[in-house]
């Protein structure tokens, strides 16, 4: 049984028949009265057992879009019960009015309408669903807690999509809308033309240009149908938070943006994330939405505490294909954990792609360095001068077994590691 706030009201009501009784007596029977007419107020509330929930499915939204959930209640008893029901879910899913009023005649049914806004990536559950059935007075209630299944999948929020109009536009120029002149690996025909003075001279046609009155030459465009293989480093050094936000969730967004812009570039796109052992691996070749699918994938993956094993994930890489691709590397510039992990395999890796490592970085640490004004601030500078000094040290090493490294905090990197993309493309570096 249940009480509620208008038992207080009713036993300090009681002060009346006290000033007009005063005795001990007085007081008992009143209190008496009202724990009485409390239970039997209770007592023929109707029981929460009268009452059938079912949930209607969800679907999947992104982090931090409004969504809701619908949840059927049918009366089976005859009289009416007067309820209150609370949809509780996890707190992550940021249920909001999630406590409803009805009064349900016998026989009836209603909807009840839970708004909610996942706060964090992840299958997100119903936690229970309470209901409190109360007396004809409204002093007493039973009360009762069951579990009603329900599920809502949040998707990474993709922020950087924003990004992607203007990148589409480059890749429009690349792709032959404006004339694009390269030659290199990784490049197609494209048409002939006249030779026009700062052409290198090797790309004239001389054959076609024997059939004509000016001098011709090839042009040339980035080819399509190149793999983009994507790697994501789910190990501890990705939980590390930057701001409020996960690295491994900013790596995520970079992701996205790279894999929405590498398909719609006709180039094949796979995907690896993995610690000590490969929690995901996606092919897209020939998915019409892929920042769908990588988002439903993502979704779930979050950071082990453990080391990442780099020669598993390499070994990830090599079983999708043997065909040259370029390979992203979204793990954090940790210089103990890439020079004790990653610098082993980056040779193999160098020798058959192009490897690109990004990373998320944390501005933070070069705010540090240029705070001095106490004695405090001044070995906090210190330390981050020592840790960027580190990072530059393990970025030229990189660099030197031919490793691109692109570095920038949770909003720069996405639109950097996109327009190193079409840097590359651009170059026929593919």
């Amino acid at each position: 049984m249940v009480v509620t706030g208008r038992v207080p009201l009713l036993l300090a009501a009681g002060i009346a028949p006290v000033v007009v009784w005063p005795s001990g007596w007085t007081v008992a029977g009143w209190v008496a009265l009202v724990v009485l007419t409390t239970a039997i107020d209770a007592a023929l509330a109707v029981p929460p057992a009268a009452l059938a929930f079912a949930r209607a499915p969800l679907g999947a939204v992104r982090v931090g879009e409004p969504t809701t959930t619908e949840l059927r209640m049918a009366h089976r008893g005859r009289r009416r019960a007067r309820l209150l029901v609370r949809d509780a879910w996890q707190p992550s899913a940021g249920a909001a009015g999630n406590r409803h009023r009805r009064s349900l005649a016998g026989g009836g049914a209603t909807t009840l309408v839970t708004p909610l806004r996942p706060r964090r990536r992840g299958d997100l559950a119903a936690v229970g669903v309470t209901v409190r059935s109360f007396g004809p007075l409204g002093l007493g209630a039973r009360q009762r807690t069951g579990t009603v299944a329900g599920a809502l999948r949040a998707l990474p929020p993709f922020g950087s999509r924003r990004h992607l109009p203007s990148r589409l536009r480059t890749l429009r120029e690349l792709d032959g809308r404006t004339a694009v002149r390269v030659r290199g690996q990784g490049t197609e025909f494209d048409s002939l033309r006249e030779y026009v003075r700062g052409d290198d001279v090797r790309s004239i046609d001389w054959r076609a240009s024997a059939r004509s009155r000016s001098v011709v030459v090839r042009t040339w465009q980035p080819e399509r149908d190149r793999r983009v293989v994507i790697v994501l480093d789910t190990s501890r050094t990705s939980a590390g938070r930057i701001g409020d936000v996960p690295r491994l969730d900013s790596a995520m967004d970079a992701a996205l943006l790279l894999a929405a812009l590498a398909t719609r570039a006709g180039d094949r796109v796979d995907v690896v994330a993995g610690d000590r052992q490969p929690r995901v691996r996606l092919r897209t070749a020939g998915a019409r939405d892929v920042a769908a699918r990588l988002q439903d994938a993502f979704a779930t993956v979050q950071p082990a505490l453990t080391e990442a094993d780099w020669t598993t994930l390499a070994g990830a890489v090599a079983g999708l294909g043997r065909q040259r691709a370029l390979v992203v590397l979204l793990t954090p510039l940790e210089p103990a954990a890439v020079e004790e992990g990653l610098l082993p395999v980056l040779p193999t890796l160098v020798r058959h792609h192009r490897v690109v490592l990004a990373s998320v970085g944390d501005p933070t640490v070069s705010a540090l360095a240029t705070e001095r004004a106490t004695a405090a601030q001044v070995y906090a500078a210190a330390a981050a001068e020592r840790t960027a000094l580190r990072r530059r040290r393990t970025a030229a090493m990189l660099a030197a077994l031919g490793v691109d490294v692109v570095e920038g905090d949770a909003e720069s990197l996405p639109p950097a590691l996109a327009d190193h993309y079409l840097l590359l493309k651009a170059r026929g570096l593919l």
